[in-house]
C-alpha cells in the first residue's frame, strides 16, 4: 500500500472507533497486531498486548472503565508503512465520573492492508488523575 491508502486506513479506525463499530475496527487489524499502551495509574488496560484476540478483549474491556466523549485526530503524517496521527480526545473514567482530556500522538503501521502496530502517547497521569477516587478529609 502507498502512504494515501495507509493514511486512508488509519482514518477508518477512527471512523469506526467513533461509530462504535467493534467488528469493522477490529477488522483493520492484522491476526498478530502489535497494540502500546502507555501504563496508567488505576488503571488495570495498559501496556503491551499481541494479537487481534487480545485486541478484541482489550476493546471490550475497555468499555468498562472509560467513555470516550470526544476523538478527533486532527493531522496525518504517513511516510512509508507508518501514519502518525495527532489529535486530541476526551474521555470520562466510569469508576470516578472524572472526566480529562487530552492530545495525543499515534504511531500506526500497516502491511499488507491491515495494521500491524498500533503505539499512542498521551497523557497519561491525567488519566490516572482521572481514575483516581478522591479521598475524604
Amino acid at each position: 500500500m502507498n502512504e494515501q491508502e495507509n493514511t486512508k486506513l488509519a482514518g477508518q479506525m477512527y471512523e469506526t472507533f467513533n461509530a462504535g463499530d467493534i467488528e469493522s475496527f477490529l477488522n483493520l487489524f492484522s491476526d498478530d497486531v502489535v497494540w502500546q499502551s502507555p501504563e496508567i495509574e488505576n488503571v488495570p488496560l495498559n501496556g503491551k498486548l499481541s494479537g487481534r484476540e487480545n485486541l478484541a478483549g482489550f476493546i471490550s474491556s475497555l468499555d468498562d472503565y472509560e467513555e470516550f466523549l470526544k476523538m478527533e485526530p486532527t493531522e496525518f503524517i504517513a511516510q512509508a508503512d507508518k501514519v502518525v496521527v495527532l489529535g486530541n480526545f476526551l474521555c470520562r473514567s466510569k469508576t470516578t465520573n472524572k472526566q480529562y482530556s487530552t492530545d495525543f500522538a499515534h504511531i500506526v503501521t500497516v502491511a499488507d492492508g491491515k495494521i500491524v502496530s498500533f503505539y499512542e502517547f498521551f497523557d497519561n497521569a491525567a488519566a490516572g488523575r482521572a481514575h483516581t477516587a478522591t479521598k475524604a478529609a
